[in-house]
């Protein structure tokens, strides 16, 4: 009778235990660990090269308000420190990058080139920000950063508000010694990523960036809340035609956010604009949706 009760209560274990949790990620970057797929260049019209072996579909043991770290805040051996900024696109969050002079003042530095606002090509690609400039960082103790805010940094309607505010925490909660921020001096709720991750589109792309000059294959990263965690990326001539494309699964999908990372070839006569775009494809009727368009600079292939 107890090796009966014992056996039992085995498979009680294994029929509940199989299910693993899906909390996702809300981290700028991929962890490392995300799936790549390589894709050979394929001509104008061709469908994507899927990959050779099915990727793991298990979610990253972050939970969704963990903070990854996209920037060290340590100088590059030439001197400069590469930042990521988070602007705004359409009401949502959007990130880029800076690569500037270091300084020993990397919050500072964030902050200033997030007012400065978006260059003439990130504009036309649709990036604004809603940060005005003055802000400072006073004290970072216990990973919370505080702020002197300017004059009218809560000015505007509640939206505006909450997407600056979201800009900001974003961008500072890259560096390793932030991971909340305090508005005020005495701010008895300073926030994190997760109280903003609703302001995130469905995909994210953090490289390429706006600009970048590329050469074949190219690496795309980001993270995606997409229908069964498939992100699809394309390459574009300045033409418009497809000369490169390939698809990935993102670390986690349907109801959470998961890292991403796709290697895409092209085949280019010669060097000029082009685009790289990060869709979804509709499971409805197989239509592009949730589509990024990053306008870059294509090396010959």
């Amino acid at each position: 009778m107890r090796r009966l009760t014992v056996a039992l209560a085995l498979l009680v274990l294994l029929a509940t235990g199989c299910a693993p949790a899906r909390t996702g990620t809300l981290g700028p970057a991929p962890a490392g660990a995300s799936p790549t797929v390589s894709a050979a260049p394929t001509s104008a019209g061709a469908g994507p090269t899927p990959a050779t072996g099915a990727p793991s579909r298990r979610p990253p043991a972050t939970s969704p308000g963990t903070t990854t770290p996209a920037a060290s805040e340590e100088p590059s051996p030439n001197g400069t420190i590469t930042v990521q900024l988070w602007f705004a696109r359409d009401g949502k969050l959007v990130p880029t990058r800076r690569t500037l002079p270091a300084t020993l003042a990397t919050s500072r530095l964030a902050l200033t080139e997030l007012a400065a606002g978006p260059s003439a090509a990130e504009a036309a690609a649709g990036l604004t920000t809603v940060v005005p400039a003055g802000g400072q960082v006073v004290r970072i103790a216990d990973r919370v950063a505080t702020l002197a805010l300017p004059a009218g940094f809560d000015a505007g309607d509640a939206a505006t508000v909450r997407l600056r505010r979201a800009q900001v925490v974003w961008t500072l909660t890259q560096f390793p010694t932030v991971g909340r921020v305090a508005f005020t001096p005495g701010d008895a709720a300073p926030t994190g990523r997760g109280a903003y991750a609703d302001l995130l589109p469905a995909i994210v792309v953090t490289a390429p960036a706006v600009g970048d000059r590329l050469a074949s294959p190219v690496t795309v990263t980001g993270t995606a809340e997409v229908f069964e965690a498939t992100v699809s990326v394309r390459v574009l001539d300045a033409g418009g035609r497809e000369i490169g494309t390939a698809f990935t699964t993102a670390a986690c999908g349907s109801g959470c956010r998961g890292d991403y990372r796709a290697t895409v070839g092209y085949r280019l006569a010669a060097t000029g604009p082009g685009t790289v775009e990060v869709y979804e494809v509709s499971a409805r009727d197989g239509r592009r949706i949730n589509v990024v368009r990053i306008p870059v600079l294509l090396t010959a292939r």
